[in-house]
């Protein structure tokens, strides 16, 4: 079931992205974002995900399950007998580096946007919250064809056209449906842009990564996902945020009687009965535990989760995820910190 969309997935009732022409939909996406997500998110350089920088500014008791031992101050702990941890402010000037996954299994969706959709309303989000003067935003797209750079530029104008080329991009197909690609081509995975990302983003910053993190799922659970070594290393040097793109169908069947499922990575095709309520049962409980696998293997590279539906709010979603964040990066030595991990 990994990776399996429902072919006869039925057109959303109410016009979404899809039937707007690239400049329309930009120019929705931006007056959410500004509109909703600036207007409840104020001040310059508190950053999408509060936390880490690099320069020195104190520092403060170790807090024993929150903080990393990795920065421990072990001077001040010498000198006052007390494990202490080194405080770092953010860089006056911030540089946000994507990796937006285009393969097959994101142009699927049941809801209002399709997951593609939804992950360039994500950027979209990202790009208008971290913007300001001096910062300066970069990204890779994964895509049929290969991996497209966007160089690491400032100003609205860079961003509306990274917008406007991943609203205006060409669907991705199987690979026995693109003309002059052999049988043995692969197209790149979220491994391979990762590698790539880690290789150009230098400096210390801010990098979100966005797909729905099913390529290579091992089928057991306690193996490490093929992904998952790579984001851990650029984890160590830059906030890591996880933006996981889900639509409702992925996890669990509507009763729809007889329907065929395809897998957008391959092409194959399998007709399910989605009238036995066993079948039903098994597909979410398989579904859950994927999601809880694609939890797990974030949580052990140290990205921040941020989980999106297509049924979802959206918006609503990235700004509850940035206050809780912004909570617990406020919360006092020895008072409980939550929020999403």
């Amino acid at each position: 079931m990994r990776r399996a969309n429902v072919a006869s997935a039925s057109t959303p009732a109410d016009p979404g992205l899809a039937e707007l022409a690239p400049d329309q939909r930009l120019r929705r996406l931006e007056l959410t974002v500004t509109r909703r997500l600036n207007g409840l998110l104020h001040g310059q350089y508190r950053g999408l995900l509060p936390g880490p920088g690099s320069e020195p500014s104190g520092s403060r008791e170790y807090r024993p399950g929150e903080d990393e031992v990795r920065r421990m101050d072990w001077a001040v702990t010498a000198r006052t007998g007390v494990p202490h941890v080194r405080q770092v402010d953010a860089d006056r000037e911030l540089t946000t580096w994507l990796l937006v996954d285009g393969s097959a299994s994101m142009e699927f969706g049941t809801a209002e946007l399709d997951k593609r959709e939804l992950a360039v309303a994500a950027v979209a989000a990202v790009g208008f919250l971290t913007a300001g003067v001096g910062n300066r935003l970069g990204a890779q797209v994964l895509r049929a064809d290969g991996i497209r750079r966007f160089p690491a530029r400032s100003g609205r104008t860079h961003l509306l056209a990274l917008l406007r080329t991943l609203l205006a991009a060409p669907r991705a197909t199987a690979p026995t449906d693109r003309p002059g690609r052999g049988p043995s081509a692969r197209p790149p995975d979220l491994a391979d842009g990762l590698d790539a990302l880690h290789r150009i983003a230098n400096r210390r910053g801010l990098v979100v990564v966005v797909s729905d993190f099913l390529d290579g799922l091992p089928d057991e659970p306690a193996q490490a996902a093929p992904w998952e070594r790579t984001m851990r290393r650029l984890s160590v040097r830059h906030q890591v945020l996880a933006i996981e793109v889900t639509d409702p169908r992925e996890l669990e069947l509507p009763d729809v009687g007889l329907i065929t499922l395809v897998d957008p990575e391959t092409g194959r095709h399998r007709e399910v009965c989605t009238s036995d309520r066993g079948l039903r049962e098994r597909y979410a409980e398989a579904a859950a535990a994927q999601r809880e696998q694609v939890h797990q293997a974030l949580r052990r590279s140290g990205a921040t989760h941020l989980p999106l539906r297509t049924d979802g709010d959206w918006s609503a979603d990235i700004v509850r995820h940035v206050h809780a964040q912004r909570r617990m990066a406020a919360a006092p030595a020895g008072q409980p910190r939550g929020g999403a991990s």
